[in-house]
């Protein structure tokens, strides 16, 4: 074993997670050393750092164990309602730290490791991200899974055990470069293969029209088979469960083609089948319409749906001979909710699918569909909207388009009945879209088959009833609701920001990672002179911790004093990366005028992964490291600014990066971004915001004060009316000097010396092409910078603010948002009692 540390500085500081006793840190060693010998092959003595993670994640997943089995035994015996949360992603990130955080291990943890001679943070970083989502969307499924265990419901998560997940980002002489993210190379100590309970799933066939019914026949069949990832929440002893679907080849082999000698073909052809589960699609708000893409959906839920049905009639209050036949009480025992990452995930061959579970369309099979199905939108954009191709459907599931055109058929004939003659009103509510392809619209079907419709946050919420979804909004108002997103406090505060949550729990006590509206509490102290100093030191820390990982690890150096000014989300137009380009240009020319003016510092960092296949994303990042480039290495400029773009940004740099953060970018045109959940995680974590009222930056500016963020730009009315008016950029480039040069710069070659045709596509995007009207609030933009630069150099006055920000979070945490979708849609009560550990009486 190595030697202890004898540099306590290297040492992971400790917030509230509880003290390190003896008797569990030397239960800690003990477990850690029987591992790492189980661990070791026979013909190696020296053990390497990932076989320390291993033990070490390992002797933490045996806490999780007892408590897991635990808690589906309480389940079996209490027999609650269920909700099952099916979503495409995941984005977990890494379960170590998570977990002992949430079992209150991580002092004992890191005492036991020091005792050992090892750095828990060390062994930490050898984990591989479980990059199962793009972005958002899969990182709010993982908040929901943790507040769900956290409130004690009984929830499920389902979803696709990628074999490679959202690709790994190089920049290569500015360009994006994709690699594949191979992270189960090394194999994941947290997952457990349940073979016992692996599901057919049918693909391709033909319908048969018989005298004794329906038959859907020659189909290709692929198994799925589950691995089960615990889920424990926060200190209350209840692990619930995600279960990811893979995707496996049926055993059986066709003999004849053994004896034509077609052996190895029929060997290599199971690996078409168990392609479904090979890899993410890396697309974020865009709908692309692969064979693929429609396989996985229908996997991961016809194996999902046969599960529940399976778990449904097994479970009778603990008894194991009484089995459910009656699907009539479905409802009362199983809420769905499916989450959507390219509008609607998979609610495509969910409806049609529950109703052939349900046994035909009868009258009372799809009244169990409505009752038991919500859905949530998480888009307005049109070409993130799903709407596939019927020929495609036909030759993939032609059961089942059968059952949607039934669908669709009393779906019209009950607006007919509704609104009589009305042809136009017809044609925009129908499940199938007529044109030069015929195509189902997805979000219609959603509508249709839900009890509940719910946008993620109020103005999103208010944009589908008014515009997207008003046709549905006046036929059935009851169903539309709002839930504004959340994040876990555990993660994004807890976790990641240890220091931060020491101070304010010094203030407040702890019982606010559990009740964030706790947060509120520290407005008494926004004029404590003790409190200001602490949060700001706080965060000069975090932001020398930041920039000696660029140091190392991107071999960038940056000025800590500076204000660190972040905008890291997935590279798309509507988020408006290149507004924030044109005023990084701005301040660069006024600097070059005006070198010995006394200008606020600036460290900007733009970071996000572009969809391998979105052209003018990529050169959004060309631009963005070309700037970089020219302005890093500008004399005249030197360290009062500059631009990083930080490689490969995902959940463990999100980590690092978020609690270091002085500002934060929300950017996007008012009306485009769903809500959002970074801008809360930055909020939480002491970063001011600069942004539009879009998404749920509305609600913060309302929970914080709009005076306490840098609000600029469009309203969503402003937006509409320009659209009325008709938008033209170059006015705008005409009549503002600033933006005209920058633009000339641009089109030029002063960031492409030597190419200056290299940036004309997005050129000529934003001079003619520009959907999101970049131009239109660059001016107030850039004023609303100049009172971010003002007030930086301020401390006290921006820390003051950054406190009446984090007082404000309490409304976006995840705990609040599964609060309301189970007592308002699932009909089910929270509860934060613990149950018994493992090793207590039940």
């Amino acid at each position: 074993m190595a030697k202890p540390l004898t540099d306590q500085d290297k040492r992971k500081q400790i917030s509230v997670r509880g003290l390190a006793g003896v008797e569990n840190v030397a239960d800690l060693k003990t477990n850690f050393n029987r591992h790492l010998h189980f661990t070791l092959v026979k013909d190696r003595n020296v053990a390497t750092k990932r076989d320390y993670y291993f033990a070490l994640a390992n002797t933490v997943r045996d806490y999780l164990v007892g408590r897991w089995i635990r808690t589906q035994q309480h389940y079996y015996e209490k027999d609650p309602k269920r909700v099952y949360y099916l979503s495409l992603e995941f984005y977990m990130g890494r379960t170590l730290q998570n977990t002992m955080v949430n079992l209150a291990l991580e002092n004992a943890c890191d005492e036991a490791t020091y005792q050992l001679g090892l750095d828990m943070e060390e062994l930490q970083d050898i984990e591989e991200d479980a990059g199962l989502g793009n972005g958002g969307l899969g990182r709010l499924a993982a908040c929901f899974l943790d507040s769900m265990a956290s409130l004690g419901l009984a929830a499920y998560g389902y979803g696709i055990r990628y074999e490679f997940g959202i690709f790994n980002q190089k920049i290569v002489n500015g360009w994006q470069v994709e690699e594949a993210d191979d992270w189960l190379r090394y194999g994941n100590p947290w997952e457990k293969a349940r073979p016992e309970y692996m599901r057919p799933v049918h693909f391709y066939g033909r319908v048969e029209h018989t005298a004794d019914g329906v038959k859907w026949v020659d189909t290709q069949v692929v198994l799925a088979l589950p691995y089960d990832t615990p889920v424990p929440g926060y200190r209350n002893n209840i692990v619930n469960t995600m279960r990811l679907w893979s995707a496996k080849a049926p055993c059986d082999f066709n003999l004849k083609d053994f004896n034509v000698g077609g052996y190895i073909q029929a060997v290599l052809d199971r690996n078409l089948a168990e392609n479904i589960s090979r890899v993410l699609y890396p697309n974020d708000n865009f709908f692309e319409g692969k064979e693929l893409r429609l396989k996985q959906e229908y996997f991961v839920v016809a194996a999902t749906l046969q599960d529940i049905i399976r778990r449904f009639k097994a479970s009778k209050f603990g008894s194991t001979e009484f089995v459910r036949l009656d699907l009539s009480t479905l409802p009362d025992k199983v809420r769905d909710i499916v989450t959507y990452q390219i509008m609607i995930c998979y609610r495509l061959q969910y409806y049609p699918f529950r109703s052939r579970v349900c046994v035909c369309l009868c009258v009372s099979a799809w009244d169990i569909v409505v009752r038991t199905c919500a859905y949530t939108n998480h888009t307005v954009l049109p070409e993130a909207l799903e709407r596939w191709p019927i020929d495609l459907f036909q030759n993939l599931l032609p059961r089942h388009l059968e059952i949607i055109y039934e669908i669709n058929r009393r779906h019209l004939e009950r607006i007919t009945k509704l609104y009589p003659g009305d042809l136009d009103r017809l044609r925009r509510m129908s499940l199938i879209e007529e044109g030069d392809v015929k195509k189902i619209n997805m979000a219609h079907l959603c509508i249709v088959g839900s009890h509940a419709v719910n946008g993620v946050a109020r103005i999103h919420s208010e944009i589908i009833k008014n515009t997207v979804f008003k046709d549905f909004y006046e036929t059935d108002p009851q169903k539309f609701q709002n839930k504004t997103n959340g994040i876990t406090p555990r993660r994004w505060l807890v976790m990641c920001n240890p220091g931060l949550a020491e101070v304010i729990a010094e203030r407040i006590g702890e019982d606010y990672i559990r009740d964030l509206d706790q947060l509120k509490q520290l407005l008494e102290f926004v004029d404590d002179d003790s409190f200001i100093r602490d949060v700001a030191k706080i965060k000069q820390e975090n932001k020398m911790k930041f920039a000696a990982y660029l140091e190392e690890h991107y071999n960038v150096k940056i000025n800590p004093n500076s204000m660190f000014d972040v905008h890291v989300k997935r590279i798309h137009e509507y988020k408006r990366q290149l507004l924030n380009c044109l005023h990084i240009i701005t301040l660069y020319n006024r600097i070059k005028k005006e070198p010995n003016k006394s200008w606020t510092p600036r460290t900007i960092m733009i970071g996000g992964k572009a969809a391998p296949g979105y052209h003018t994303a990529k050169m959004i990042i060309k631009l963005i490291t070309s700037i970089g480039d020219i302005v890093n290495n500008d004399p005249v400029v030197g360290d009062r600014l500059k631009v990083i773009f930080l490689e490969n940004y995902r959940v463990t740099l999100a980590e690092k990066v978020i609690p270091a953060s002085d500002l934060s970018e929300q950017i996007s045109t008012a009306g485009t971004e769903a809500s959002g959940t970074g801008n809360m995680k930055f909020m939480l974590n002491g970063a001011l915001t600069i942004g539009t009222m879009d998404g749920a930056n509305v609600e913060m500016a309302e929970e914080a004060g709009e005076e306490n963020l840098f609000i600029f730009g469009m309203r969503v009315e402003d937006v509409e009316a320009l659209d009325k008016k008709g938008y033209d950029a170059v006015s705008y480039y005409n009549r503002i000097p600033e933006l005209k040069q920058a633009m000339d710069q641009i089109s030029g070659d002063t960031f492409s010396p030597g190419q200056p045709d290299l940036f004309k596509d997005l050129v000529n995007m934003l001079m003619h092409h520009d959907r999101f009207k970049v131009f239109a609030d660059y001016e107030d933009y850039i004023k609303c910078q100049e009172k971010v630069s003002a007030l930086y150099k301020n401390p006290k006055e921006w820390t003051k603010m950054v406190i009446h920000n984090i007082a404000g979070c309490g409304k976006f945490s995840s705990d609040r948002t599964i609060s309301q979708y189970a007592r308002e849609i699932w009909g089910m009560e929270p509860s934060l009692e613990k149950i018994a550990a493992p090793d207590d009486p039940r």
